[in-house]
Parts: structure tokens; C-alpha cells; sequence
């Protein structure tokens, strides 16, 4: 950065500024011009970053060619000057006759001795303990009979998480090694050595273990480092408590508090969307990326496939790690069940099951890890409450409607609608209406392709039932999606799985 830019943040710089005299004719004429820097600022960096970052900054004094503007907290502070004191100088020149340079000074963030105290202190010291005075959320240590954690803190929180989702709890095979390897890495290194690949990414469909991941390495980060200052929440979460925050006028406590962490875990990142949602989560994710701050992400498909998310969100997430959790395969089915049962055995020694019921669970139960559970809670509900005995003959009748019926389903168009709606993060409003944003035309055409491919109406009447539109439309969007599948393993992948979501 230029020399001509100059920041300010220590004693004798504030004291400096403090005996300055404000009332001379240069800081009047100045005082006037403030309105125009401020209109020129939001003309170059736009109306919401303006409003994000510039809205607390003031201009204090204008004396011998240097501008001395300050604003509420540190954080602040240093983030403008990182990011934005050229362009400060460069509006302040325009307007501002003589200007040499622009100090960023804190206003009223301690008391003069407590500035003493800080300059005193080594640079180290002061960088640690700079941090917002707001709480910060942190895993809080409950009776072990709680399963669930919460984070502290109000608005500033994060989502439960499980105690039971821990590394020790998590079964390893095949289709999960790498993610496993990867979330261990990350967990074992965070705070200790430089992030090795930032962002993580983990995908997988529902139920194959890609929460439980995140949730481990949040608690075994917290276990290695107790004072770390981590944040899990799903996207649908961080959505909430930023418009929250930008109802109560709060919105920049949330920014502080989220870009002051050590470790940031956001899952199911299918659900991130709105405009102004996905530009904070931007702000954020590079705020902690320039800070070499480790963040982990989790979705039920990879970045290139996030089509509510712009093109430089999707091309941020896919420069660290991305890591796939594939269908769980026999073994792994096995060991799982073999576990839960062995779990169950541990609180109840008199629950037993034959090994040839287990493989039976292992060869029907295909979809995830839930079914699994849930087939081993209803087989000790059935011998517990109905006192019957655990084998093959009783197995099946206990867990029918668990096992995916080998019969084709009828699939019917709203089934569609419902499930694209669901995958992709869009309501259905949005699919049947004119708007031709991205994020609603890739859903909408997969939604015809789909139509055409499982059910048995025609491009007109599929048509109508998008919003009426003409046949032409349909068979573009369907020649759309056939020309996509050519080379494009992941995209197959993607309406396999939703193919098997319809006929379920």
C-alpha cells in the first residue's frame, strides 16, 4: 500500500488527533464536503457494501493534508484499511483540496489509560485480545446425559450440536474413508499448523454421515484448544440470524462476531440463498480466509452443482478440498449395525439379535446410515414392547416399510415440482414464474426433463403445468439437460439421485 495512506490506532497517534484543533476553517470546510465523499464512496463499492462497511464511519478532522476519520470498533478499523484505504484516499483527494494521506482511528473504544496499557503491551498481546466485547459463541461442557450442546450466547449463537457425533462414534469404510481422513486433518491441525487446504468440502446425500463429520471436528478442535471460538450452523441458520440482525439494526455485531472466529462450519450450503445472505456469507468466507482461518462446508452435492449459489461463491468453495461420502456400501452397512447394536447392548446386555438378521438389515437397508438406526431402535422396540423374539421370520414384518418397495412408483408431476423445489433450495411459486434468474432456470429445467423422462404427459400439458408455457420451452429445456449429460458424470449422478427420491 501506498505511503501516502496512513493508519492510526496507538496512543500517541490518538493523542496527536486529539490536540488538533477541530473548529479551525480547514475542518469546517471539510465538514461540508463529508456528504460528497460519503456519495462518491458508495458510487465506487456500491450501495450495500457502503451500507455493510462505510455507515459508522465519521470525519473528525482535516489539518496539514491529513484526514482523521474514525470509527466505533477495531475490527472495523482494520478491516476498511485492508480492503478499502485506497479508494478512502482516492475520494478524499477529490474532494478534499491538498489531502496526503487518511488515518483510521478508533473513537471512544477505551479509556485513555487503557490505551496506555495496550501500547505498552507486545504487538502479539494486542492482536489476541482486540476482538469485539461481544461474547463469542463457544461449545459449552454439559452433564453427560445431555446429548445435545448448544453454543453460548442469544442472537449470536450457533446450531446444537450432538455429543454423540464425535470421531470415536463415526464408522469408517470405503465410501467414507477420505472425508473421514480429511475432517481428522483438519480437526488435529486447526490453530496448531497453517490450514493446509481451506475450505474443506464434504458431499454426500442425506444420511451418509457428512453432519456427523463437521460436528467432530468441532468437538475435538474445542477438546485441543478449550479457548477456540467455533461456530456450527446450517445455511438456514446463518440466513436467519443475519436478517434478524438487519431487523434489529445489528447487523455489524453479527459481521464482527462471525469474522473473529477460529473455526467456521456451515452445513447443508444447498440451502444458502438470497442475494443478500449469499454476499454476506461471501464477506464473511473471505474475511476468514484472508485470516487463515480454517472454514469446513457440507452439502448434498459438490460446488460446480449449487446453482442457487453465483459463479464466484461456486468457484471459492471449490479451491480447497472437496471430498465425496458415496452410497455406503454391504461391509460398512454391516459394521454400522454391528455397532448400534453393540450400543444398545451396552445400556440393555439382555437385547440380542442373530448375526443372520444383521445381514439382512445390511443386504435390504440401502439408502443411509439413518435407516440402519432405525431398523436396530424398532427391532428392540418389538422385542422390549411386544415381546417378540428377533429372527428372520419376525425381522421383516417389523421393518416393511422401511424396506424400499421393488414396485414402480407413480410418479406424478407436483411429486417433481416438490422434490426440485426441496433439492435446490427454490419455492414453487418461483419454478412456475416468468423470472430467468439462473438460480431458477437450472431447477426449472431439470423439473421438464425430469416430467418428460418419468411421466407420461406431453410437452404442452408439462408446459402448462410450469406456468404456462409453450411446448417449445419444454423441449428446449429438455435438449438443455440432454446436451449437459454428455461428459457430465456429476450432473447424472444428480437426477439418479433424484430419480431415486421420486420413486421412493
Amino acid at each position: 500500500m501506498s505511503n501516502e495512506w496512513e493508519t492510526s490506532g496507538t496512543e500517541g497517534d490518538q493523542q496527536v488527533a486529539e490536540e488538533r484543533t477541530t473548529g479551525g476553517v480547514a475542518m469546517e470546510n471539510s465538514a461540508e464536503k463529508w456528504p460528497r465523499i460519503q456519495a462518491r464512496l458508495k458510487a465506487k463499492v456500491g450501495e450495500d457494501v457502503f451500507s455493510s462497511w462505510f455507515g459508522r464511519l465519521e470525519l473528525t478532522d482535516v489539518t496539514d493534508g491529513a484526514v482523521s476519520l474514525t470509527v466505533p470498533t477495531r475490527f472495523l478499523k482494520n478491516w476498511l484499511e485492508l480492503h478499502y484505504g485506497e479508494a478512502i484516499l482516492e475520494v478524499c483527494r477529490q474532494e478534499i483540496k491538498g489531502t496526503k494521506r487518511v488515518a483510521i482511528m478508533v473513537r471512544d473504544a477505551v479509556t485513555a489509560g487503557a490505551r496506555k496499557a495496550e501500547a505498552a503491551e507486545p504487538r502479539e498481546t494486542v492482536a489476541r485480545e482486540s476482538r469485539p466485547a461481544t461474547p463469542l459463541p463457544a461449545i459449552v461442557r454439559r452433564p453427560a446425559h445431555e446429548s445435545t450442546v448448544r453454543m453460548d450466547g442469544d442472537a449470536l449463537s450457533g446450531a446444537s450440536l450432538d455429543r454423540r457425533f464425535t470421531f470415536e462414534s463415526f464408522i469408517v469404510g470405503g465410501s467414507n474413508r477420505l472425508a473421514h481422513a480429511a475432517a481428522s486433518q483438519v480437526a488435529e491441525t486447526t490453530l496448531v499448523e497453517p490450514v493446509r487446504f481451506n475450505p474443506l468440502f464434504i458431499h454426500a446425500a442425506v444420511g451418509l454421515g457428512k453432519s456427523h463429520l463437521l460436528q467432530a471436528i468441532a468437538w475435538e478442535v474445542k477438546s485441543r484448544n478449550p479457548h477456540a471460538q467455533i461456530v456450527y450452523m446450517t445455511a438456514d441458520l446463518f440466513r436467519f440470524r443475519l436478517v434478524d440482525a438487519i431487523k434489529k439494526e445489528d447487523a455489524l455485531t453479527f459481521k464482527e462476531w462471525l469474522r473473529n472466529i477460529d473455526l467456521l462450519l456451515i452445513d447443508d450450503m444447498q440451502y444458502l440463498h438470497g442475494e443478500r445472505t449469499e454476499q454476506e456469507f461471501e464477506h464473511t468466507f473471505n474475511a476468514l480466509f484472508d485470516n487463515a482461518r480454517q472454514i469446513v462446508v457440507a452439502a448434498d452435492r459438490a460446488p460446480v452443482n449449487l446453482q442457487s449459489l453465483d459463479q464466484r461463491m461456486r468457484s471459492r468453495l471449490s479451491g480447497g478440498l472437496i471430498t465425496e461420502i458415496s452410497t455406503l456400501d454391504y461391509d460398512l452397512r454391516l459394521k454400522i449395525l454391528e455397532r448400534r447394536l453393540a450400543e444398545r447392548r451396552t445400556a440393555d446386555p439382555s437385547f440380542a439379535a442373530p448375526h443372520e438378521v444383521l445381514e439382512f438389515l445390511a443386504e435390504r437397508l440401502t439408502e443411509s446410515g439413518r435407516e440402519l438406526d432405525g431398523a436396530i431402535n424398532r427391532l428392540y422396540a418389538g422385542c422390549h414392547m411386544v415381546g417378540l423374539p428377533i429372527n428372520l421370520e419376525t425381522v421383516e414384518p417389523i421393518i416393511r416399510d422401511l424396506i424400499r418397495s421393488q414396485e414402480h412408483k407413480r410418479v406424478k408431476i407436483e411429486d417433481i415440482q416438490r422434490t426440485v423445489c426441496k433439492n435446490y433450495g427454490v419455492s414453487r411459486t418461483d419454478l412456475l414464474s416468468p423470472r430467468r434468474h439462473r438460480s431458477i432456470v437450472w431447477p426449472r429445467q431439470i423439473g421438464m426433463y425430469l416430467s418428460k423422462t418419468l411421466t407420461q404427459r406431453s410437452l404442452p400439458e408439462i408446459g402448462r403445468r410450469f406456468g404456462n408455457r409453450d411446448h417449445t420451452t419444454v423441449l428446449h429445456a429438455i435438449r438443455k439437460i440432454e446436451g449437459e449429460l454428455e461428459g457430465n458424470a456429476r450432473l447424472r449422478a444428480e437426477l439418479e439421485d433424484l430419480k431415486k427420491l421420486l420413486s421412493a
